[in-house]
């Protein structure tokens, strides 16, 4: 199996496609072929791939984006990698998808949460509130992608592995500034200490060997430990990671005492609908998260629909 692995590691990196997503595919593999007695792929029938992709609705009960990420992983090895691509696969029981609308805050409840939080958790909750973006993509910040000038933000392999342009709020101008600073005095520790590198885009790792050593390339914001590279095996800084946002987002939810399921995601879905409560333009909003189909967009209209302004309650003319 190791060397199945090996070459579907080999065919995403050539790819160019997210380590998250190295992993995740590797991950399925690794359990369609130990659910099938460690068989060789090109050996298992494909009524063997409807039995395990039902299984995990039928006795996993997963949801339905996780059997998704499966078939996608399946169908990626035996396309790319085995050159035999799967055919229909009738029978399959699809998890059954459920519309739930996104939790939206409040303006109060946003400045409630953002007063329990400081330094640098402080700065991206309020940069995914105040330019709508993404968990990833405020992550993935890098100095160069902060324009002050022109007050915008560059987002580069946003959702659906685009560049886009999003809005630098005035009032996060000085703290994004001074975390600029700090950064830059991170990075000349690291050059001092030899560990200056950053990972790179494989495309520009290439093309600009350097580049990884130069500040504008390094995280606005970086983890505070240096780490392994798994792909390269090099010692780089990687950026802060997910689940350090979301554990500080949580702890200051409960300070707040707000009563909503509240995530790094939740204050995206706040910047979308009150720029809509504000009157600006859909079309905008689309533009401004990335959005490739604006009936994406508009699950912000039917959270507006819900508000209080929407329907008079009969009880409220008695």
């Amino acid at each position: 199996m190791s060397k199945l692995l090996t070459n579907v590691a080999n065919e995403i990196r050539r790819r160019d496609y997210s380590y998250r997503t190295e992993q995740a595919y590797l991950g399925w593999i690794k359990r369609f072929v130990m659910f099938n007695n460690k068989i060789h792929p090109l050996q298992i029938p494909e009524k063997k791939v409807v039995e395990f992709l039902n299984h995990l609705v039928n006795d996993k009960n997963v949801a339905s984006s996780t059997q998704n990420q499966a078939l996608c992983a399946i169908a990626f090895l035996y396309k790319q990698v085995l050159k035999k691509p799967l055919g229909i696969l009738e029978e399959l029981t699809y998890s059954k998808k459920y519309k739930t609308l996104p939790v939206v805050l409040t303006r109060a409840e946003v400045r409630k949460i953002v007063q329990h939080l400081q330094g640098a958790a402080k700065l991206m909750v309020q940069l995914m509130y105040g330019t709508g973006l993404r968990i990833s993509e405020c992550q993935r910040l890098r100095v160069l992608d902060v324009d002050f000038g022109n007050a915008l933000i560059q987002v580069r392999n946003g959702k659906g592995r685009k560049d886009r342009i999003t809005l630098l709020p005035n009032s996060l101008e000085e703290a994004l500034s001074i975390q600029i600073k700090k950064v830059e005095h991170l990075h000349q520790k690291d050059m001092l200490n030899g560990q200056s590198n950053v990972p790179m885009p494989k495309a520009l790792s290439v093309k600009y060997p350097n580049a990884a050593k130069q500040l504008k390339w390094q995280y606005v914001f970086p983890s505070r430990k240096i780490a392994t590279d798994p792909r390269t095996g090099q010692q780089v800084r990687y950026h802060q990671s997910g689940q350090w946002v979301n554990r500080k987002i949580a702890e200051a939810v409960l300070k707040a005492r707000i009563q909503k399921k509240v995530s790094a995601h939740t204050f995206q879905h706040s910047f979308a609908t009150q720029l809509l409560q504000s009157g600006y333009d859909i079309r905008t909003v689309q533009e401004l998260l990335g959005h490739k189909d604006v009936q994406t967009t508009m699950i912000y209209t039917h959270v507006l629909n819900k508000g209080t302004n929407y329907i008079k309650s009969p009880v409220d003319v008695l």
